[in-house]
């Protein structure tokens, strides 16, 4: 296993929102302890079960927690669908929402590994995609290092757990995580087999 500053890039993507309101990121650390025990002190999580948040976008972040909450709101009938999560932000509000955001996204993001021999085959997979299935190239949203767009609030994927990478590129091409904007993700995923998932995965682990 080695390091490797490659380019790369790839998917929870999200259109942009408006930020309500300005976070506080000293505020969002004293909300974060209830975090730590899935995401880490700082977002770096401990388990591949559970994405890293440090360094993500702050746009982003606070999409994806409003999301939850509107899932909470509806039985998870609308927002993103988690019943962890749903429970955790179903008493925040919009600033903690915001602070927690702004927290986040001011840490310094973790630095991941990928095994040399996939790399050649991941990097042309994302930046060509496939062109006989039609599933387009992964840097067209993402950027060349994974390092998404933040005004747009497509997020940050480099170094990336391939564990959690995995589980949601699979739950958008099953329709079970439908938050994208536009069905962007659902439409890119379905034209993706396990075997890409899984190179994808493990490729956006390393890259930074």
């Amino acid at each position: 296993m080695k390091k490797f500053a490659i380019f790369l890039g790839l998917f929870f993507g999200t259109a942009g929102i408006a930020v309500a309101q300005s976070g506080d990121a000293e505020a969002g650390k004293e909300k974060s302890q209830v975090c730590a025990a899935c995401h880490g002190p700082n977002g770096e999580s401990p388990s591949d079960m559970y994405p890293h948040l440090a360094g993500q976008h702050e746009k982003y972040l606070l999409k994806q927690l409003k999301d939850y909450k509107r899932a909470s709101e509806t039985g998870g009938e609308e927002g993103r669908n988690n019943p962890i999560m749903m429970g955790q932000v179903a008493s925040l509000s919009e600033q903690d929402m915001a602070d927690l955001a702004a927290f986040f996204a001011s840490q310094e993001e973790p630095k991941g590994e990928t095994a040399e021999d996939i790399i050649a085959q991941g990097r042309d997979l994302y930046r060509r995609g496939n062109p006989e299935t039609n599933m387009p190239s992964c840097a067209g949203c993402h950027g060349p290092r994974g390092n998404g767009l933040g005004l747009a609030a497509f997020p940050d994927i480099s170094g990336q757990h391939a564990a959690y990478t995995k589980s949601q590129l699979e739950m958008f091409r099953s329709g079970d995580r439908a938050n994208d904007p536009n069905g962007m993700m659902q439409g890119v995923t379905e034209k993706m087999t396990d075997d890409e998932i899984e190179l994808l995965s493990k490729f956006l682990s390393g890259l930074y």
